[in-house]
């Protein structure tokens, strides 16, 4: 019966929710031993309790990577939108100026300095985003491996056990030679 202390997070459907082990509210979160030997029902505010469980920390660390990497194409996608809508504006422009036949050749020298100049401000933003540090602790994802404080792990250990001598007296009530046999002597 050497049960780990390591329990993964698992979500389940809304219809198959169930209480919690702790404040008995439906919660869609499941708490489940590598082995699959034990599980039980937790509210995701229990599982940031730091007197509840712990989270693994290469787990933790693995989760603030992948938000940041979130973060951060989020931003080169915004910067990349934003850098194409100015070059439309651009080319709208000179479109205008075409029309216009009074373009000469400072204007078009002036066009192509700040084509460059916008090239290089989008390169800096992108760097200066990729370069910038995210706070680790506001993860969406969150971890999914945690270890039950130690009272708490024992209750799982304690109910475990419970239920195995639970289950031997049941098969041993079943089972008629292990009652007494009666006396066969005279009294």
């Amino acid at each position: 019966m050497s049960l780990q202390n390591v329990f993964h997070h698992r979500r389940v459907a809304e219809g198959s929710a169930k209480a919690c082990w702790i404040c008995n509210k439906p919660s869609t979160s499941v708490l489940v031993t590598p082995d699959n030997k034990d599980f039980f029902y937790i509210c995701v505010g229990h599982l940031q309790d730091s007197k509840f469980c712990q989270p693994d920390a290469d787990e933790v660390a693995a989760a603030a990577a992948r938000k940041r990497k979130e973060q951060l194409d989020r931003e080169v996608e915004a910067v990349k939108k934003e850098y194409e809508e100015k070059q439309k504006r651009k080319l709208e422009k000179r479109k205008e100026q075409k029309k216009d036949k009074d373009k000469d050749k400072y204007s078009k020298k002036q066009d192509d300095e700040d084509d460059k100049r916008d090239e290089k401000a989008k390169d800096d933003k992108i760097l200066e985003l990729s370069m910038s540090k995210d706070d680790p602790a506001s993860s969406s994802g969150g971890p999914r491996i945690y270890s039950l404080n130690k009272s708490f792990y024992q209750m799982r250990l304690d109910r475990i056990r419970n239920a195995e001598i639970a289950k031997r007296n049941r098969e041993r009530l079943k089972n008629p030679a292990s009652f007494p046999s009666v006396p066969s002597g005279d009294p």
